[in-house]
């Protein structure tokens, strides 16, 4: 482990011992609440470390970070919940492989998000309230909308396994790995490409042009249909979770990369007609 990984690590730590000190300084509040203001907590300290360093990318793998241990909590207060233990174990390997991920594409504290860097040119002197709310708050908030699934499984009234588990146990291991399979793809491209300017067209990629996100959406609604199975309700305020996260992908995190895809990738837009952008058949499929 290198220096500014262990740097990103012992932020990490304190920010969750400030989460614990918060949520034993709450008895009183309804318990999301309690977990959610804990959330904060975590988030401000990894927000105050990265405005001390100077990189908000120091807030990437909170992303990851943050779902496994909302349900190892949960599991830990509800050991006997088989349904808890099931999705803890698909989230815990959803978390390793993502921040597997952002481990192999960060090169520490000296190079920071070109999505941020965009931000910060974009909005000067006001760059820091930017941060603090769209890069660190607002994701926070999503994340944790996307965990209210495991709140509703968490609920006293749970339904015993059945039928849905299994859907929900299918389409989120789905999910993880068509993200496993797109970023080892996606990883061997760049390093055998020829041009910067290619376009990976091959795998998961021929099919639609962000199996990545595809995936990760996917992963979200899983979650979400292990709340059907637990309530035995067609519609549940959980939905607010993978409701979010396609609003986040489809509205902001995809026309962000195709923007910059397109400019930097000439051939990116014959691409873009030929290749579905998530969910379709694909008229052709090619490697340039």
């Amino acid at each position: 482990m290198n220096k500014a990984t262990m740097l990103v690590t012992t932020v990490y730590v304190l920010a969750c011992l400030a989460a614990g000190v918060s949520y034993y300084l709450t008895p009183n509040l309804d318990f999301i609440l309690r977990l959610f203001v804990a959330d904060i907590v975590a988030t401000l300290i990894v927000f105050g470390a990265s405005v001390g360093f100077r990189n908000a990318s120091l807030y990437d793998p909170y992303w990851s970070i943050a779902p496994p241990l909302i349900g190892l909590w949960l599991w830990l207060l509800n050991p006997q919940d088989m349904r808890l233990l099931i999705m803890l174990v698909l989230i815990s390997a959803w978390g390793v492989r993502l921040t597997r991920n952002w481990l192999r594409t960060w090169h520490g504290l000296d190079i920071e998000d070109w999505r941020y860097q965009s931000l910060k040119m974009q909005t000067g002197r006001f760059y820091g309230l930017v941060s603090l709310c769209g890069i660190h708050l607002f994701p926070t908030i999503l994340v944790f909308l996307g965990c209210l699934s495991l709140f509703a499984v968490a609920e006293p009234t749970s339904h015993p396994l059945n039928s849905w588990d299994l859907i929900a146990i299918f389409v989120t291991s789905l999910s993880i790995w068509l993200e496993h399979k797109a970023d080892q793809e996606l990883h061997e491209f760049r390093s055998t490409r020829v041009s910067p300017s290619a376009v990976l067209k091959t795998g998961s990629w021929a099919f639609c042009r962000h199996p990545n996100y595809l995936g990760e959406i996917g992963f979200w609604i899983g979650l979400y249909l292990f709340s059907i199975a637990a309530t035995a309700a067609p519609w549940h305020w959980a939905l607010a979770g993978p409701t979010a996260m396609i609003i986040l992908f489809v509205g902001i995190s995809i026309p962000m990369i195709e923007t910059k895809l397109s400019e930097e990738k000439p051939t990116y837009s014959a691409y873009q007609a030929s290749t579905p952008m998530l969910i379709g058949w694909p008229k052709r499929a090619s490697r340039q």
